[in-house]
């Protein structure tokens, strides 16, 4: 997923660093915005937010240069200079897969563990089976499992399992279709093949580490685990990420709707997305545009979680809340990305905890989640790049119809990606509005056009083909 960012290319950055140096003293400036903040009143909540400057000054409020308008390459570099913490924790093999190996895991054995036969027929000496027909005396059988092995000598065949031992003196196997046996003796139809003998370690030597830190523990992984000798693996502790609502027009679904409330969406959502990447989703009660309560919801978000994602309120309006307390009172790293749909998002950290505000638009939170959440948590959790968890598979699709890009950002529409013959391509079915989360579920994938470019009918772009 980090090549997402990193060939989303082309997009310009605009970096505004908001004091490099922390001023002795606050300034006229700021001293007039934090009385007007602090005097604010919110008719919805009927409440009167006073903000603390020295509280603010001790939070370090101009400790760390802000960057605006970056590119989501840009946005992807600064986030991952801030991760979660990583902690190990240990499960037997039924409970691992799907989790992030947190150590390398060595095979405590062989594998093979002793040469056997990858077929079942005869173990023989390839030199008594040079013609066909050669009749060979049975000598016993090899099963698997079996304590012991006959010795095969010159004219001799050992009846063979599928994974039994190789019998002393042979070398070869050959197959029981092309044998006949006869009153103790076995005619031989067919080739005898060395290469049908599993050699011991040829697939893995004791202490080799094919598992490593950072794996996805797949079915196959899982098998190749039991396979070492594992029955237990040390994992990835899974993250617990807060999810944070925010907004006075939002009803939890199965509420009744006021005449000018909405149903809220984006935190179940986002929720989802947690959990898809391998956390723990922590989803808080919806926050009305209040500065204090949002406050302690951020305090207790950052005491009990790994990291925090908010939804709403990150614009530029007066009642943008996670915006302006992050200001004030937080560390904001970057505020808003060169991308559509979702531009609006900041990165920073809240009480030493990395905290997303995602914009309040459904379709714009859930494409910045992919394209930016998705791969930070990936990293944080120290997942190969190549195999580890994600939401979308980079492709390249030919447009059965033209795309509008967007001035001067990436431009993520979203569109239905298919099959056809030996191309994939792609159209759109529904209007591009993200406020539309209709579109999230019509389309199986974002296009990836540059800055400032369009594309017509048959043009092939970039695009994200989604889980």
């Amino acid at each position: 997923m980090s090549q997402i960012a990193s060939d989303a290319a082309n997009v310009v950055i605009d970096r505004t660093a908001r004091y490099p140096e922390a001023p002795p003293r606050p300034t006229e400036e700021y001293r007039d915005a934090t009385a007007k903040r602090a005097n604010r009143t919110s008719t919805n909540s009927v409440e009167t937010t006073r903000t603390a400057l020295g509280r603010t000054l001790q939070l370090h409020r101009f400790s760390t240069p802000m960057e605006k308008g970056v590119s989501l390459e840009r946005a992807l570099e600064i986030a991952n200079l801030t991760p979660m913490e990583r902690n190990p924790e240990t499960l037997t093999l039924d409970q691992a897969t799907g989790r992030t190996l947190f150590d390398d895991l060595s095979s405590l054995v062989d594998d093979p563990r002793f040469d056997n036969s990858a077929m079942d027929g005869w173990a023989v000496r390839e030199a008594d089976c040079q013609e066909t027909g050669a009749v060979l005396r049975i000598v016993g059988t090899s099963q698997a499992g079996s304590a012991e092995a006959p010795l095969v000598r010159e004219g001799e065949a050992c009846s063979i399992m599928t994974g039994a031992p190789i019998p002393d003196g042979a070398d070869a196997i050959v197959m029981v279709e092309d044998s006949t046996t006869h009153d103790g003796t076995v005619t031989i139809n067919g080739p005898a093949r060395p290469g049908f003998i599993r050699k011991r370690g040829e697939n893995l030597s004791q202490g080799d580490r094919p598992l490593k830190s950072g794996n996805i523990l797949t079915p196959s992984a899982i098998s190749l685990a039991a396979t070492m000798g594992h029955d237990i693996v040390s994992v990835v502790r899974q993250p617990s990420i807060a999810v944070i609502g925010v907004g006075d027009e939002l009803t939890p679904p199965g509420e009744p709707l006021s005449e000018n409330s909405i149903y809220e969406s984006n935190t179940f959502g986002i929720s989802s997305l947690v959990e898809k990447m391998g956390g723990i989703p922590r989803r808080y009660e919806l926050i009305r545009d209040s500065i204090d309560d949002l406050r302690q919801a951020l305090d207790e978000a950052a005491e009990s979680c790994d990291a925090i994602i908010t939804s709403g309120g990150v614009s530029m309006g007066e009642w943008d809340i996670v915006r302006q307390i992050m200001e004030q009172e937080g560390d904001i790293r970057f505020w808003r990305i060169m991308m559509r749909p979702g531009g609006p998002p900041l990165f920073g950290s809240w009480k030493g905890k990395p905290l997303f505000g995602l914009p309040g638009n459904p379709v714009s939170s859930h494409v910045v989640f992919t394209v930016l959440v998705a791969p930070w948590m990936s990293n944080s959790m120290g997942s190969e790049k190549s195999n580890g968890p994600g939401l979308a598979n980079r492709v390249r699709v030919t447009m059965q119809e033209p795309l509008k890009g967007a001035p001067g950002k990436l431009c993520m529409r979203r569109i239905s990606i298919k099959q056809e013959g030996d191309n994939l391509v792609a159209s759109t079915s529904t209007h591009q509005g993200s406020g539309n989360i209709h579109s999230m579920v019509a389309h199986n994938g974002l296009s990836l056009l540059p800055p400032d470019a369009s594309c017509e009918k048959g043009d092939t772009i970039d695009a994200l083909w989604l889980f």
